[in-house]
């Protein structure tokens, strides 16, 4: 059966066991809590097409991929070293941190100018290394901010990012086996962080079970006049990411509502509970009160977490 959230995804289900099947272009991905069934559909497939067999998932899309009997392990710590090689940077020092406090890049109009061809490679290599290591993302899409016109400083803030990849290549996230299934979402924004435009930039992860899933660095739309504001518009890029795995997990049979999203901003939370009451809100674009029909509708529940408990606070 094809799921009708996602149509890249088919399900077989005979008895107590059940066979997922996973399409990305022309590889597949499938798993079974049966291995006759993973056999059966293996010899299926190659009887009606030439294709080949890769034997348990070990590597996809430039993911390496362990499995052990506790939990998969994920990282890319081939695809750091050939990036390190690529740009001729393998016996480079490291560095503890990806980038250096306080965050004072800026346009940098006198600056001296960089090759944009070898920055912009070394920013879009460095996005795809984001699929496996949250911690670069803040710095990797504050640095992406300059590639039309990149300056020294710029790819002096690029390099650190990549010693620090040579000090830490062996990290990469980690899925527990024994854990529940429950779904929680942070939300962090700074303010008026961006030195270009003062627009501040949101920040969020999901995490089911514990197992972080899915996180996000990006840059607000509009710019924001005061920290709940930018908090409020950062909580609605996390709900519409929420729901969208709410959809998605549909497929999978987990079903959710009430899905917590933790904010550290009082009056933020106050925003989604009752924009009409709140004057000094007239101003937010409507199309950021969507938050508000999904807490009515019990899809979501936003509650307070401490600043120091917020983990969103990395992006």
């Amino acid at each position: 059966q094809r799921r009708s959230i996602d149509s890249t995804l088919f399900i077989y289900r005979k008895g107590a066991h059940v066979l997922y099947v996973q399409i990305y272009v022309d590889d597949i991905i499938f798993g079974s809590s049966s291995k006759k069934l993973c056999d059966k559909f293996s010899s299926l497939m190659s009887s009606h097409f030439e294709m080949s067999m890769m034997g348990e998932l070990t590597f996809f899309l430039g993911l390496q991929i362990r499995q052990l009997t506790d939990g998969i392990f994920i990282n890319q710590e081939k695809y750091i070293r050939d990036m390190l090689a690529k740009f001729d940077m393998s016996n480079i020092t490291t560095k503890s941190t990806p980038m250096s406090p306080p965050n004072n890049l800026h346009a940098d109009p006198d600056g001296q100018h960089v090759n944009p061809t070898l920055y912009r490679g070394m920013i879009g290599s460095l996005m795809y290394l984001t699929a496996s290591r949250p911690d670069i993302m803040f710095a990797t899409c504050l640095c992406a901010r300059y590639q039309a016109s990149p300056r020294e400083s710029h790819l002096l803030a690029v390099k650190r990012i990549f010693k620090y990849l040579k000090g830490t290549s062996s990290l990469g996230l980690w899925y527990p086996k024994e854990s529940s299934f429950d779904l929680v979402a942070y939300s962090d924004s700074d303010y008026a962080g961006c030195m270009l435009d003062r627009k501040s930039t949101s920040g969020g992860c999901q995490l089911l079970g514990g197992r972080l899933t899915s996180w996000s660095s990006k840059k607000q739309h509009t710019v924001s006049i005061s920290t709940a504001e930018a908090e409020y518009v950062s909580a609605v890029s996390c709900c519409a990411q929420v729901l969208w795995m709410k959809n998605q997990l549909a497929d999978y049979d987990l079903n959710f509502s009430k899905i917590p999203i933790m904010c550290d901003n009082t009056s933020a939370i106050a925003i989604t509970h009752n924009p009409v009451q709140h004057s000094k809100t007239k101003h937010i674009d409507i199309r950021y009160h969507f938050i508000c029909d999904h807490v009515m509708k019990g899809d979501v529940e936003i509650y307070f977490i401490p600043t120091d408990d917020q983990l969103a606070d990395i992006f």
